[in-house]
């Protein structure tokens, strides 16, 4: 089955899947396996130290597949230090056609991106913040919607009803982010509006992920309860997985001791990414979806998407028109 939607056609991709630009595990091996099959893999900049390990992890990912490739540029106040300049430059001499901007507002780079012939996708977790990026430029957005990992915004809207609410007003492509696992979150999406998915947790459980194999077990394992807000206190929500971390770094909260520095021991970048590479299952709280809960295997990234599609497809030509008649 293929798909024709307007994130296809925009992306060049066969099906309009995308992977989530995830810190840490989006690497050339991860990405060019979702690009080979048909979706849009994405690589993270900021997992780079500089310009230059950027340039050799897009040569790198140029090696695995000829296919479209994405760079998520995640611009925060917190990341200091960072060469954006560099990512900027290196992104266009990797010759990368698509990049998703994430985090602060993406105006600095948008049209510099845009002389370039590159696609900006912008990552919002509200509306407003969706047409805000419509008016600068962008392309298309990714829609968080309250299930996903990491950052949900603070106006705790689900997908089901941010991304009907997003359609109705933007005029530009969406794809839709948080709680999308299968063919039949992928119908869902389309029914609801958007114009593909953004899976981040999915593709961090397949055989391409980086993910440490003990980690990818234990959240095999997981259920769709097993994942808390930190970071609520302060106004800076953080979906994770609960485990000794997140229940310690809620506990401060609870206490009213809460603050970005003192529950950094338990939520700080720098633990979970070291948790991730060393597969330690409760020293630190993980960026995970809801939808880690749906997610029963570890498929490679060709089966996944294959599996998707054939889910897909099923239910647009069998169950979905026998339930509502011909």
């Amino acid at each position: 089955m293929s798909f024709r939607t307007r994130i296809t056609e925009l992306l060049g991709i066969p099906y309009p899947i995308m992977q989530g630009g995830m810190r840490w595990a989006a690497r050339a091996e991860l990405a060019a396996a979702v690009s080979n099959a048909g979706g849009l893999g994405t690589i993270s900049a900021h997992t780079q130290p500089d310009r230059a390990a950027l340039a050799t992890e897009i040569a790198r990912a140029r090696q695995l597949t000829d296919k479209p490739l994405a760079v998520n540029l995640t611009l925060l106040p917190a990341n200091t230090g960072l060469d954006y300049e560099g990512y900027v430059a290196a992104i266009l001499d990797g010759g990368v056609r698509v990049v998703e901007t994430a985090g602060a507002n993406p105006a600095k780079y948008i049209q510099t991106f845009k002389n370039h012939g590159v696609k900006v996708v912008h990552k919002c977790t509200t509306v407003r913040h969706a047409l805000k990026a419509q008016e600068l430029g962008a392309d298309a957005v990714s829609i968080d919607g309250f299930e996903c990992a990491g950052h949900p915004g603070e106006d705790d809207i689900p997908a089901l009803v941010l991304i009907p609410a997003a359609s109705a007003k933007l005029r530009i492509p969406i794809l839709a982010c948080g709680g999308f696992a299968d063919g039949r979150g992928l119908i869902a999406a389309l029914a609801l509006g958007a114009d593909g998915v953004n899976m981040g947790t999915r593709f961090l459980l397949t055989r391409e992920s980086p993910l440490h194999p003990r980690l990818k077990a234990r959240l095999v394992e997981a259920s769709e309860r097993d994942t808390v807000l930190v970071g609520r206190s302060y106004r800076d929500s953080t979906r994770v997985l609960r485990n000794s971390a997140s229940t310690q770094a809620l506990e401060l909260e609870k206490a009213g001791q809460a603050n970005h520095h003192t529950l950094a021991p338990y939520i700080g970048a720098a633990q979970w990414m070291k948790a991730m590479a060393e597969g330690e299952t409760e020293s630190a709280a993980l960026p995970v979806g809801m939808v880690v809960g749906l997610i029963t295997d570890i498929p490679s990234c060709a089966e996944l998407i294959a599996r998707m599609v054939y889910e897909a497809r099923a239910l647009a030509t069998a169950r979905l028109p026998a339930a509502v008649g011909r």
